[in-house]
């Protein structure tokens, strides 16, 4: 299926959350007809009002969700699951499903094989974000000189995939990566997952409501994610357990180093380990020079 602005292509957001919101924003400026479902009738109104979407609703409705050419799932795992299982049966044959969700190996099998006949799910996931919530907070400048993941399996056809990187250039990401859902969940658990148990963990390492009037720019930088929505992390925590307990475990022992190097002495261990680290980093920094 080709996108085709101010034409055929109607783009259906399930879910009107910070990414759903940024998505539809970043469509309709792109010219694309966009409609949403959103439980929250006082989301759907904030985004009619701030012209986010053409039109929305806060209940599902075949004809409705019959003019969708691609759906964009912006839900929880497990409550897109339970979306799946109770309206697929209402999307008509050539529509494209695609979502934003944080893991993949517990979500896509399964996805796929509840759809009717001619109705493709290519899964994606947008490595963008902010440490707020809803549609009111939506930023369609999130994406730009982000990564977006598009996680295929052998069910996926060409047409699928091709369309899937195509709305990822459009919504605006500059690096788009193709992976299996294994792999996906293997680099999400150490580029994200863990990210967030340190952050988390830092935060809950000292009760001294004082830090605030301390601290420097290194331990905000490092922390800015501890603010967290504790419902959705948990839920994508324990969906992708196993991968995030060997980045939790190699972490653990790589922070031990450190620490038996401290304590000892050992000036060389802790220095080769900053070397490595600094080469490491640098490799981040060459990207993102890359892209200017």
């Amino acid at each position: 299926m080709k996108l085709n602005k101010n034409s055929e292509t109607t783009i259906l957001i399930v879910g009107l959350g910070l990414l759903g919101g940024s998505y539809a924003k970043a469509l309709k400026k792109k010219g694309y007809t966009v409609i949403a479902i959103e439980k929250r009738q006082s989301a759907i109104d904030y985004a009619l009002e701030n012209e986010i979407i053409d039109e929305g609703m806060s209940t599902v409705d075949r004809a409705f969700i019959s003019r969708a050419s691609l759906v964009v799932f912006a839900l929880y795992p497990k409550v897109f699951l339970r979306w799946i299982d109770e309206f697929a049966s209402l999307f008509k044959a050539g529509v494209i499903l695609t979502d934003v969700t944080g893991v993949k190996s517990c979500i896509v099998d399964e996805v796929q094989s509840k759809l009717p006949d001619g109705v493709e799910f290519i899964a994606a996931h947008p490595m963008a974000g902010r440490e707020v919530y809803g549609v009111e907070n939506s930023d369609d400048r999130i994406f730009q000189n982000a990564n977006f993941i598009v996680v295929p399996t052998e069910k996926n056809t060409q047409e699928g995939i091709d369309t899937c990187k195509e709305l990822g250039r459009e919504l605006g990401f500059s690096d788009i990566s193709v992976l299996s859902a294994k792999k996906h969940d293997e680099m999400i658990a150490f580029l994200s997952q863990l990210t967030h148990c340190i952050a988390v963990s830092l935060m809950c390492a000292s009760d001294d409501d004082g830090i605030v009037h301390y601290t420097g720019d290194s331990f905000r930088d490092l922390t800015r994610i501890a603010r967290i929505n504790e419902d959705m992390w948990t839920e994508l925590f324990m969906l992708n357990r196993s991968p995030l307990l060997y980045e939790m475990e190699n972490f653990s022992k790589q922070f031990e180093r450190l620490y038996s190097a401290l304590k000892d002495g050992d000036e060389e261990t802790m220095k080769e380990m900053m070397k490595l680290s600094t080469r490491r980093r640098a490799l981040f920094d060459k990207k993102g020079n890359d892209k200017k």
